[in-house]
């Protein structure tokens, strides 16, 4: 059993929490917070006491793991005093703002012999891993475009003084939020990106970073892809790849933090629609279940050094593109 403490204890890091409390695979018994005295519900419920100083954390030989889930600016340097203490780290994403720190990141891990996780839990869901398959196996024959969007309302009210209203913190609109997940979608599937093209737009969003960002994209081993992500708009998930002998369009229902179905529908050449349903799958915990597998040394982890740090590479070129207006080559 991993034990880890929880850095962070916003939505998001609450929400890890609550998965994590039937896993078989990783305790949670700490957490840090800036403001541990407006947590006390939270530690009262989970048994968990909360402190407000990291390194603490990192000098406790009771702690095996941290969940950062903080400012984008501070994953780094965060990142690297758990490696440097021993303590294997997962990351929520973006693993960092630019491929350099990612780089940063994973070499530290590597060198201290620690698991480096990453917070990209759509991997996990049940269509996206059958589409994942079809891909793999070429059952959508050569892959020529993917389409995705993750759009949704959830941030409206997030005062424009917060991290995540800064250009600084979350540059180009909803990609380090939303956006991010699709690109690392794209990447697992497709391989390194080469260039692109990005646009963003301030349409009534309060803050420095506007509230729509579309990037295209094209990839090393041929496919072009395109991406977008909205926030301020009804809930929105798609993807579909579209190959010459099949497309397959993937949509949910819900976001990854509420149980709700998806729906794979899958078209073939010369065959009538396939419509399959996917109930929902607990895919944040699936993720940090493996992470902790991997941490113990009794499993892998599916995410290669290569596509973490080729991921944030994606993101660099998008912010650089869209605040420039030109065509970024990776």
């Amino acid at each position: 059993m991993l034990r880890a403490a929880i850095v962070g204890l916003g939505w998001w890091g609450r929400t890890i929490t609550d998965r994590m409390a039937a896993s078989a695979e990783m305790r949670i018994t700490r957490a840090v917070d800036l403001w541990p005295a407006n947590h006390a519900d939270y530690s009262a419920r989970h048994g968990i006491p909360v402190g407000a100083s990291y390194d603490e954390v990192l000098a406790d030989p009771a702690i095996d793991a941290v969940i950062l889930c903080t400012p984008n600016s501070l994953h780094t340097p965060q990142v690297a005093a758990a490696a440097r203490a021993g303590k294997h780290v997962f990351c929520e994403k973006p693993l960092a703002l630019n491929a350099a720190e990612a780089r940063a990141s994973v070499e530290i891990c590597r060198a201290h012999g620690v698991q480096l996780g990453i917070g990209h839990e759509r991997r996990f869901e049940t269509a996206m891993l059958e589409i994942e398959r079809m891909v793999r196996a070429g059952e959508l024959g050569t892959i020529m475009h993917a389409e995705a969007n993750f759009s949704h309302d959830k941030l409206i009210n997030v005062p424009p003084t917060d991290w995540r209203r800064r250009a600084d913190e979350s540059p180009a609109a909803g990609m380090t939020a939303m956006g991010i997940h699709l690109s690392d979608a794209f990447v697992n599937l497709f391989g390194a990106a080469t260039e692109v093209q990005a646009q963003t737009a301030a349409r009534v969003l309060p803050g420095e970073n506007g509230d729509v960002v579309s990037a295209l994209i094209r990839f090393a081993s041929g496919p072009t892809a395109y991406l977008n992500a909205v926030l301020y708009t009804p809930l929105y998930l798609r993807l579909a790849i579209f190959g010459t002998g099949a497309w397959v369009e993937y949509r949910n229902e819900t976001h990854p933090d509420t149980p709700g179905p998806a729906t794979l529908t899958i078209q073939r050449t010369g065959a009538a629609p396939e419509v399959h349903r996917h109930e929902w799958t607990d895919s944040v915990r699936a993720n940090l279940d493996l992470f902790a597998r991997a941490a113990t040394g009794r499993g892998s982890y599916p995410f290669t050094d290569v596509q973490k740090i080729g991921n944030i590479a994606v993101l660099e070129a998008i912010v650089r593109s869209a605040a420039t207006g030109e065509c970024v080559r990776i």
